[in-house]
This record gives C-alpha cells, sequence and structure tokens, in this order.
C-alpha cells in the first residue's frame, strides 16, 4: 500500500501531466483562431507554423531550454534530460519538464498570429527555436528559475506567466511587426484604416473556446500540487477566476463596442475573453473579485490598444498584441496592486527588465535574418497568398483564388 507521500507524489506529478495536455491543446487553439483571422489564401502557411512551433519547442526546450532556466536543479545530464531517475519528493521532473514545455511553445505562438500573412516560413521558424532554446528560458531562469537578477526583483509574482509567458510572446512578436511593415493595403496613404477580413469567424470562435478550455490547465495547473484538501480547493478557486475573467472580458467588449460602433464586433469580443484569461494568469489565485477586475480591465485594454496599435500602423492581423502584450502587462501590475504581499515596484521593475530584454534580443535576432535571408515575402507572394509558395496545398482550393484576393 503506498504511502501518503507516494499519493500526494501520484497526484501532484497527474496534475501536472494532465495540466499539460491541457496546455497542449491550447495549440490547436492558436492554430485555429489564427485560421481564421488570416486570409483563406494564407491559411495552410499558418496551420504548418503552428505544428512546426509546438515540435522545434519541445526539441530545443528539451536540450538546451531548460537546462538554462533551471540551471543547477540536477535535472540534466549533459545537453539531455536525466530519463531514469529524475524526481523530487515532491513530484516527478518529467512530469515538470512537459508542463514547461507546453508553456514554451505557448509563447512562440503569440508570435505567429502578429506576423501572419507576410513573413516568411523558414525565418520564422529559425526565430521559433532561438526564442524558445534561449529567450524565453534566459528570462524565465530571472523568475521561475529562481535568480531573480541576485536580488534585483525580489518580492516579483507571476503565478502562472502573464509576463514570463504572454508578455515575451508580445514583446518578440512586436520586434518582427515592426520591422516587417504592415501587410499590403492594410493602411492607405493617409494612414487611415482598411480593414482586411478574416476568413472563417466560426474557425476563430473554435479556437477561442479551445483556448478558453486550456487556460484551465494552464492556471489551474500551475498550484502543481493536489495531494491535499488546500490544494485542491486552491485548483478549484483558480480555476473558477480564471472563467470569471474571461467572461468578463467578453462581455466588457461586447458592451463598449455595441455603445462605440452601434454593432457588437466578434474579432474583439473574441480578443475580449482571450484578453481576460492572459490577465488573469498572473494572479489567478486571488479571487473571484480580483478576476473580474482583470477581465474589466483587459476588455477596455482591448477597445483602446487596437486602435493605438492601427494608428502606430504596427499591423496584427489577429490583435495578439493587444491580447497578449498589453493585457500582460495588465495583469503583472494587477498582481501588485490587489496582493499585499507582493512589492507593486517589483512588478514593475519585473515588466521593464522582460521587456527591454526580449524585445532587444528578438529585434536584433529578426533584423540579422533580415539580412541575411530576408523576412518578408514579395509582393507577388503576398498578392498570390503564402500557400502555394510555402506550403504548395491551399487549405480551401475550391474558393480561395476567387475570394480571397
Amino acid at each position: 500500500m503506498e504511502s501518503l507521500s507516494d499519493v500526494s507524489y501520484i497526484l501532484n506529478g497527474f496534475l501536472m501531466l494532465f495540466s499539460g495536455v491541457l496546455v497542449m491543446w491550447m495549440a490547436a487553439g492558436f492554430a485555429m483562431l489564427e485560421a481564421g483571422l488570416v486570409r483563406s489564401k494564407n491559411v495552410s502557411t499558418i496551420l504548418v507554423k503552428n505544428v512546426m512551433i509546438f515540435a522545434i519547442a519541445s526539441i530545443m526546450y528539451y536540450y538546451i531550454g531548460y537546462n538554462l532556466m533551471y540551471v543547477g536543479d540536477g535535472a540534466f545530464m549533459g545537453g539531455g534530460f536525466a530519463l531514469s531517475g529524475a524526481s523530487t519528493d515532491s513530484h516527478s521532473l518529467m512530469a515538470d519538464f512537459f508542463f514547461q514545455v507546453v508553456f514554451v511553445a505557448t509563447a512562440a505562438s503569440i508570435v505567429s498570429g502578429t506576423v501572419a500573412e507576410r513573413m516568411k516560413l523558414w525565418p520564422f521558424l529559425i526565430f521559433v527555436a532561438v526564442l524558445t532554446g534561449f529567450i524565453y528560458p534566459i528570462q524565465g531562469h530571472w523568475s521561475w528559475g529562481g535568480s531573480n537578477l541576485g536580488g534585483f526583483l525580489e518580492g516579483l509574482s507571476d503565478f502562472a506567466g502573464s509576463t514570463i509567458v504572454h508578455s515575451v510572446g508580445g514583446w518578440a512578436a512586436l520586434a518582427g511587426a515592426i520591422l516587417l511593415g504592415a501587410r499590403k493595403g492594410k493602411y492607405d496613404k493617409d494612414g487611415r484604416v482598411r480593414p482586411i477580413p478574416g476568413s472563417n469567424m466560426p474557425l476563430a470562435t473554435l479556437g477561442t473556446f479551445i483556448l478558453w478550455m486550456g487556460w484551465f490547465g494552464f492556471n489551474g495547473g500551475s498550484q502543481l500540487a493536489m495531494g491535499s484538501k488546500d490544494d485542491i480547493d486552491a485548483i478549484a478557486s483558480i480555476m473558477a477566476s480564471t472563467n470569471m475573467a474571461a467572461s468578463v472580458g467578453a462581455v466588457t467588449t461586447a458592451i463598449l463596442t455595441k455603445i462605440l460602433y452601434k454593432k457588437v464586433d466578434l474579432t474583439m469580443v473574441l480578443n475580449g475573453a482571450l484578453g481576460g484569461l492572459v490577465a488573469v494568469t498572473a494572479g489567478p489565485d486571488l479571487g473571484m473579485g480580483v478576476a473580474a477586475i482583470d477581465g474589466l480591465v483587459a476588455g477596455i485594454l482591448i477597445i483602446v490598444a487596437v486602435s493605438m496599435f492601427d494608428k502606430l500602423k504596427i499591423d496584427d492581423p489577429v490583435g495578439a498584441l493587444s491580447v497578449h502584450l498589453v493585457n500582460g502587462i495588465w495583469g503583472t501590475l494587477a498582481v501588485g496592486i490587489f496582493n499585499p504581499d507582493v512589492s507593486l515596484l517589483a512588478q514593475i521593475k519585473f515588466i521593464i527588465v522582460v521587456g527591454i530584454f526580449t524585445f532587444t534580443v528578438s529585434f536584433i535576432l529578426w533584423y540579422i535574418l533580415k539580412l541575411v535571408m530576408g523576412i518578408r515575402i514579395s509582393e507577388e507572394v503576398e498578392y498570390n497568398g503564402e500557400d502555394i509558395e510555402e506550403t504548395g496545398v491551399e487549405a480551401y482550393p475550391e474558393f480561395s483564388k476567387n475570394m480571397s484576393k
């Protein structure tokens, strides 16, 4: 008969493994969301990118990233994971690795939608390899890895990664979007926005619901333990709070778009829900009241940020910068505001340090790729669609030639 410690070990490991599967399912959510929000002539390419993101992240984080993020944990032998005997008293290290790697893939997925419809495939994949193997783990070491930059970031809290995961993906995406420029026809010569509708709103909605579902593993699994009554109570509260933030975010954007535009904008509502999820990720353990505030502010920020990026002529086909970067920052600040045990100053320093590091290194990497192999597709490929050039497979062959131009 297992001892109580064995039972706790099993339950803790199961939580991370099952939650990891839910977070992995978010890759499908990102793929469907992005496929729905880009034009039909670019759908196959966006799907290839999302499959490759998860594959590359899994490889790079195993052989390089985890080592950098958790230096000195003794989890590795040489360049790879110690498959045999890798465990702690409380949980399996392999379960921990699996739970961590799906977070890395999530950060990289954020980049895909922001640079969609005008970036070459292979430079993008090279960037993903560096992001998941080096950029993400280095900044992750400062927080979850325990270094706190020698005490400079002492007192910070980012429960499930509003900054560590979501803002990092947002900063990396912002650097790429600036260097790429906007899609042809997105802005006229006077700077006015020309809407470019996505190809499939049901698919985008499905993607949002998949992400919403996966987020219960993202935040709930970050409790990292369910071997006690207190742990289960905490997980239940975290999941309920996660759901509340998404719900309030969606309702807020629905009301605001009706007031401002006289119609409820579906894409704004989808991003309002996702913005609420991103915002609550830093502090889903703070209760339903704080989660509701997270979602309310997130919904407002979605409306403001989408307009702001358009005024700056930063083209973001899926609104990922507004969802993940802006609300990642808000969610991290909210923890410092509503949790008396957390230093607001530490949260601010954390946001600034991670932002400067990620944006700067990403910009340099994007720029090197631009010089060496080019990162933007030609005007002809952009007009005809990436699918023919990059994959040779059209997502909707019966319709794309006539309906995507």
